[in-house]
């Protein structure tokens, strides 16, 4: 077929709102060709035909498509730049904090947050938003029982006080779930919420084309309250960030002015 890949994208566009032409191609056209060829399909044609009417076959379309790797603290020292050197301005004088974990995938982010802000304000005053686009993912997340290497960059004193051991896997304590509200989104099309303290967004944009980072930049520009802090991945540094109304606060790390 002369645009088999084209005519997936606008029909997964027109049965799902998602739009594929705001990933890059080349990576989503590999992956999602894998799929399909592992499953026994020869085009993007014959595989939408399936997934089109078969709601577990979409499903596992929409995990291949959303890239759920996640682990708690992941990239340790990230966060230990927004411990130290971050959130020490954030919270000056507050007494709760507006957060806001986008495409956090099956949960580590979000929880990792509650656990690493329950150092400095109580669990009843914080309040995390966690969306992602696929809805099984955000099922997982929201059982929140993790596989023991999940944990990896746990500290000590934190996987003891929030995880319980059941058999190999670990269970997110009671306390620390009821901080993070889930909700499923689609950061390219839905609107968003406002007024954030700080909105963490790591391993994401890597996958959208440059048009589309344009225009999320500036949205999470606007969700955010003035001197609030936008967190990305540590390959998605922003070289240009006063196009865009930030500011560079620490690598990866950018204020809002």
């Amino acid at each position: 077929m002369v645009n088999d890949y084209g005519d997936f994208v606008q029909a997964i566009k027109r049965k799902t709102a998602i739009d594929l032409s705001l990933y890059k191609e080349a990576q989503m056209k590999r992956r999602l060709t894998a799929l399909y060829e592992k499953k026994g399909y020869s085009s993007f044609h014959d595989y939408y035909k399936v997934i089109s009417s078969d709601e577990k076959q979409m499903a596992e379309f929409l995990d291949r498509m959303t890239i759920n790797v996640s682990e708690f603290y992941r990239n340790y020292k990230r966060w230990e730049v927004l411990e130290t050197n971050i959130l020490p301005r954030l919270i000056k004088g507050k007494r709760t904090l507006k957060v806001w974990s986008a495409a956090c995938s099956t949960g580590e982010e979000p929880y990792t947050l509650a656990m690493l802000l329950s150092k400095y304000l109580p669990l009843t005053s914080l309040d995390i938003l966690a969306t992602d686009l696929d809805g099984n993912a955000l099922q997982r997340a929201r059982h929140a029982i993790y596989p023991e290497r999940s944990l990896a960059e746990v500290p000590p004193e934190i996987k003891q006080k929030y995880f319980t051991a059941e058999g190999s896997l670990y269970k997110v304590d009671d306390r620390i779930k009821q901080v993070v509200t889930f909700k499923k989104q689609n950061l390219l099309a839905d609107p968003f919420d406002a007024e954030f303290d700080l909105i963490v967004c790591r391993n994401v944009m890597i996958y959208f084309t440059e048009e589309a980072k344009d225009s999320l930049y500036k949205k999470f520009n606007a969700s955010l309250i003035k001197e609030g802090v936008f967190f990305v991945g540590s390959t998605e540094q922003i070289f240009n960030p006063g196009q865009y109304g930030f500011q560079s606060e620490d690598t990866f790390f950018y204020k809002k002015v």
